[in-house]
């Protein structure tokens, strides 16, 4: 109940609580008074000739089942939360619930992660229990995003290959999920110049990694990216992993391939953001799964899980 936007919501669920209590405690009172409404003992409704609508009371085993019902309601909404904000006498919530059962998970694998916390990334990468765990935290925590396999999609690195935007050392690959990475392209074009000079900028880190590209362009593009985009992504385009700017000489396109691709970068910029894992997992947790993750791409080095 801690996402009401104000105080008047958790107020107002409380209320509706209470009151449906109170509700159907009063409807049982009053059905509980039968009142003879015809000599015979019926309603005075009769259908068909002969179908009479008696007034007898409500079964006894149903008035009970109903009675505590409502007790037991009472008893809940007292002991856990359920009227509004509040907490409930013995404090419960989900939150806490999942905390201890982390605690009591991190409690009962502490003997397992301390085994391997003083080994390296590479000899790790060589224990097939500790890679086997590495995967399990991998699919748990990873693959929403670098999917199953880990080659990841448009717009999430494949961490199967040698291309690494911070680095790919096991130090490099602890840090980024430790901290995360919160990676920016500018969007650059009016420094860039009109829409023709963008597209020869574009032609010309095309040609940068041996793509299609047109050669005009590409060598009027020349000067702009120098002035402008070497900055970060070096004089030949190789990028520098210290900004995380990516290598621009290779083939691997993290936001699409082809001219119209670069140009939609440069003019519009992109963001993009991996979350820190360290409030998720514990330091031991994250040095085995470096560990996996750096395995990814040194299969002739690492066993499989």
């Amino acid at each position: 109940m801690s996402d009401f936007f104000s105080s008047g919501w958790s107020i107002y669920i409380a209320a509706v609580t209470i009151l449906g209590l109170i509700g159907c405690l009063v409807l049982l009172v009053i059905a509980s008074k039968a009142k003879v409404m015809a000599k015979d003992n019926s309603t005075g409704h009769v259908w068909d000739g002969d179908l009479t609508e008696l007034n007898n009371p409500l079964p006894r085993w149903w008035m009970i089942l109903f009675v505590l019902t409502i007790v037991v309601g009472g008893i809940y909404l007292t002991l856990y939360p359920g009227l509004g904000s509040t907490a409930g006498a013995l404090s419960w919530s989900s939150l806490g619930q999942y905390t201890a059962e982390q605690d009591h998970a991190g409690a009962a694998m502490a003997p397992i992660y301390a085994k391997y916390a003083a080994l390296p990334a590479e000899q790790l990468a060589k224990n097939r229990d500790a890679m086997a765990i590495g995967e399990r935290l991998f699919i748990n925590n990873c693959t929403a995003c670098h999917g199953s396999d880990a080659k990841g999609s448009k717009g999430f690195p494949n961490l199967t290959d040698d291309d690494w935007l911070y680095g790919g050392s096991p130090e490099k690959i602890v840090e980024t999920i430790t901290h995360g990475r919160r990676g920016s392209m500018p969007a650059i074009a009016a420094a860039v110049g009109n829409a023709d000079d963008v597209r020869n900028v574009a032609n010309y880190v095309l040609s940068l990694s041996g793509s299609p590209h047109n050669e005009i362009a590409a060598s009027a593009g020349r000067a702009k990216f120098q002035a402008i985009c070497a900055a970060c992504h070096g004089p030949e385009g190789k990028g520098n992993q210290a900004i995380g700017a990516p290598n621009l000489t290779d083939k691997i396109w993290l936001h699409g391939w082809g001219e119209d691709a670069i140009v939609s970068m440069v003019t519009n910029g992109k963001t993009n953001v991996m979350p820190a894992q360290e409030q998720r997992l514990t330091a031991e947790q994250i040095h085995v799964l470096g560990a996996y993750v750096w395995s990814l791409s040194h299969r002739a080095e690492s066993v499989t899980p």
